[in-house]
Order: C-alpha cells, then sequence, then structure tokens
C-alpha cells in the first residue's frame, strides 16, 4: 500500500491515507507529503476529498480493512471508483515486462534481491515490493525501464490480477486457510497464478513444488545443495563455503556456470531466493559482472534476518516470520551461525484463524530456541475465536524455558534474560519494539 501511495505522489497526484497505527513507514508517508490519519472517523477524512467530484477520485484498499470499516463505507456510499490494491497494482504491471514473485514464504526478499541485481544492471528495473530494502531504503524503485519486479500476494488471490512475463514461485505452504477453507485450494490457486503468464513468459519453481502450469511455458526449477550433492534443478546454487553466515556458491544453469558467487546474507533458504533471483534476472537481461557485483553488495530486507545489534556478547536479529515454516528457517539460520550460544526468541503470534489452524506446528518450531518469551495474539482484522490464544499455545510447547509477557513488560523481561542471541519473530506491532530493544542491548543496559 505504501508502495502505491508513493508511485502516486511521484505522479504529482494528491494522495492521502488511513492506517490503524502510527510506524516508521506511516512517519516517512507524512515526511513526503502524504497525509495519514489513524482514527476510523469519517471527519478524519480531508475536506478536499470529501467535497471532490467522484471522478476525481481513485480509492485504493486492502482486503485487511474490515468490511465495517467507516471510512471505506463512507466512499462506497458516495460511489467513487474502488479497487484493491492487487488490481491497481495489475493495471499498472500490465505495460511492463513483469516480474512477479510469489510464495507463502520468500517472497520479499526474493523479489527485493531480484529488484537489486536489475536495477544495478544494464536491464534495469522499477519495484513494488513487499517489505523496505535496506540498499535503497524504500520498497518502491523508480527507472527508466521496461522491466518491473512485483510481489505477488496470494492473499485473497490477489495475485491472480497480474500477468507476468517472468514468474516464481518459492512456496506453497498452505496459509490464509481463513481465506481458502482447505490447503488444496491453496495449491489450486498457485497453479491458477502460474497459468496467468503471457505467451512467451518463463516460470521458476522451487525444485519439488507440485505446480507444473496447463499452459505450454519455458519452466524451471531452482535449488541449492552443497559441494558433492547431486543437482536435480535447472537453476542450482552449489554452496562452497559459509563464514559469518555469509556464503560463496556456484550457480549452475541453462545461461551458463557461474562460479564463486558471494552473498552475505545469512540463511540456506535466502541463497535459494538468491539463485531464483538470479535465474529470472539472467532471463531478463542482466549481465553477469553486474549482478556479481550486485549479489555481494546486497545488504538484505528490513525485518527480514536484519541485523540490529552485532556486538561479541549480544546479538539481536529481528524477522518478520509469521508461519511456522518461517520461524523453523529463521532459527535454524541463526542455529548454524550461532552453534554454541543461547538463542532467545520473542515470538508474537499473527491472527487467531492462523494460531489456531498451525498452533501444533508452531510449538514444534519455537522449541527450536533455547528460550522462548510469547506476547499476545496480535489480531489485525480478526475478531477472538474461543479457546484460541497465546496461553494454549504456550502449554502446546516442550521447552521448559518459556513464558507469556504482556508487551508493557517485554523490555523488562529481556533485560532479565540477559540474552546473548535475541530474535524478534512476527508480523504484527512487534516492530514497535524493534528499536527499544536495540538500543537498551547496544547500551549494555542489562
Amino acid at each position: 500500500m505504501s508502495a502505491l501511495a508513493r508511485y502516486f505522489n511521484y505522479l504529482g497526484k494528491s494522495v492521502c491515507g488511513y492506517d490503524k497505527t502510527t510506524s516508521d513507514l506511516t512517519q516517512e508517508l507524512e515526511n513526503a507529503g502524504i497525509p495519514v490519519h489513524y482514527e476510523d472517523l469519517i471527519e478524519c477524512i480531508p475536506f478536499s476529498v470529501k467535497n471532490a467530484a467522484r471522478d476525481e477520485l481513485l480509492v485504493i484498499y486492502t482486503p485487511a480493512i474490515p468490511k465495517e470499516h467507516l471510512g471505506l463505507n463512507w466512499f462506497l456510499n458516495k460511489g467513487v471508483g474502488i479497487y484493491k490494491r492487487s488490481q491497481v497494482l495489475g493495471i499498472i504491471s500490465e505495460a511492463f515486462t513483469t516480474i512477479a514473485v510469489a510464495g507463502t514464504h520468500g517472497k520479499t526478499t526474493t523479489s527485493t534481491i531480484a529488484a537489486h541485481l536489475l536495477h544495478q544492471s544494464e536491464a534495469g528495473c522499477s519495484a513494488f515490493l513487499g517489505g523496505i530494502s535496506v540498499n535503497y531504503q524504500t520498497n518502491l524503485l523508480l527507472a527508466e525501464s521496461q522491466n518491473l519486479v512485483v510481489e505477488a500476494d496470494e492473499f485473497d488471490r490477489s495475485f491472480l490480477t497480474l500477468h507476468p512475463t517472468f514468474s516464481i514461485v518459492t512456496s506453497t505452504d498452505p496459509d490464509h486457510l481463513d481465506i481458502y477453507g482447505e490447503a488444496k485450494f491453496v495449491r489450486q490457486s498457485y497453479l491458477d497464478f502460474t497459468n496467468k503468464l503471457k505467451k512467451g513468459g518463463r516460470l521458476l519453481v522451487k525444485n519439488g513444488l507440485d505446480i507444473i502450469p496447463d499452459i505450454t511455458v519455458p519452466f524451471y526449477t531452482y535449488e541449492v545443495i552443497s559441494s558433492g550433492e547431486k543437482q536435480k534443478a535447472d537453476f542450482c546454487g552449489v554452496i562452497k563455503e559459509v563464514a559469518d553466515g555469509a556464503f560463496v556458491f556456484d550457480l549452475l544453469s541453462p545461461l551458463g556456470v557461474f562460479s564463486n558467487l558471494e552473498f552475505a546474507y545469512p540463511g540456506r533458504h535466502n541463497v535459494e531466493n538468491a539463485v531464483a533471483a538470479l535465474g529470472v534476472s539472467l532471463m531478463a537481461g542482466a549481465s553477469e559482472s553486474k549482478i556479481r557485483k550486485s549479489l555481494a553488495n546486497f545488504k538484505g530486507v528490513k525485518r527480514r534476518f536484519e541485523f540490529r545489534v552485532r556486538k561479541n556478547n549480544v546479538v539481536y536479529i529481528d524477522d518478520y516470520a509469521h508461519h511456522p515454516r518461517e520461524l523453523e528457517a529463521c532459527i535454524s539460520a541463526v542455529r548454524e551461525i550461532y552453534p554454541h550460544r543461547k538463542i532467545s526468541g520473542v515470538f508474537q503470534p499473527h491472527l487467531y484463524t492462523r494460531t489456531r489452524d498451525f498452533a501444533d506446528a508452531f510449538a514444534k518450531s519455537l522449541d527450536l530456541l533455547d528460550e522462548v518469551i510469547l506476547l499476545e495474539i496480535y489480531p489485525a482484522r480478526e475478531l477472538p475465536i474461543e479457546g484460541v490464544s497465546s496461553d494454549w499455545l504456550l502449554s502446546k510447547l516442550k521447552n521448559p524455558n518459556r513464558c507469556l509477557v504482556q508487551k508493557e513488560n517485554l523490555l523488562l523481561k529481556i533485560k532479565e534474560t540477559k540474552p546473548e542471541v535475541l530474535l524478534t519473530l512476527g508480523a504484527g506491532d512487534i516492530d514497535r519494539f524493534v528499536t527499544p530493544i536495540a538500543l537498551m542491548l547496544d547500551e549494555e543496559l542489562y
């Protein structure tokens, strides 16, 4: 949503909006001259908007907005043109050679890597990203290029509005079962997405996913292996060295062999993301010399395995992980870097339905930590579900070093535990605590 706000502001349109809470991101929008209000009150809608003619207004909303939202219904009753975020993104992307990245996990990091590789190459690209690129400190890239990278969101089947020239599918694990109902419908939605490719388009899918398009397109798989393992995918990253979370790997591909690529972003799963991004970047016209250099200087995505404190006595990493598989990938990556240190995690479950649907898997993933601090469930758009709570989830963990903490007591609890390696995990408003935690740990106030 914020990338679209920036885009229309760049075009010279008058942009304003609503959000549930303030954040660094909404502050940046306000600093850019985009007014944001945080109360669902009709009187908060700017006077200029209320008095504008219907054909002068475009209202864009995310399905995360509840149906009873007063502001949304005011515009509906006024007869203003109202579009989902995904619909507008689909309209914009029609004019471009679009590279769409989909997946239950990995899509934000993969799309950000691909955008960085192409943006730094002779091919160039613009991009609408789902996270803030650390290299550019924004989620919107603009360039004089026909290429456009977009994050293709499976929530509410939003990605079916896109018609890409290149598509990536990173994972198809069930999620958003409040929308889909059953896992088989999640898989079908991803299959429908692959069939949205333009004629002559190309598809890149993580090896092992049961996603084969009905239409005839060049179809490739990708994977990551270690030296000595057998290659099974078309695009294959062969890890040769790992040191302090940084990787050196070879890329074996139908376009050639690219040896000794350097990638300083921790986690084997992020090497997989890089291999997918490299594949589409090469197919979209980026040269080896350019992508080699830009891959080496990729700095990551905010809230995706983001190091906030990195000192001898304490390390603090913040991650957006909110699905059991994402938690497992993040914690395993941290364990690989710090095998002999105590790893503590603060997790804020996101949505009652997701907590209910994956409670056992969440417990299994959280048990990988040495110490677990659980926050109350962040409801987002949902109302409470009887019997579903963080206390209920906590009871499913086997880890004896676990506790439930209220947000107002979080900093004190962290201070008491004296963490060696601390993770904050979740997609709710846990991000509000990231800077205070980082300041506390960096200043060694515990």
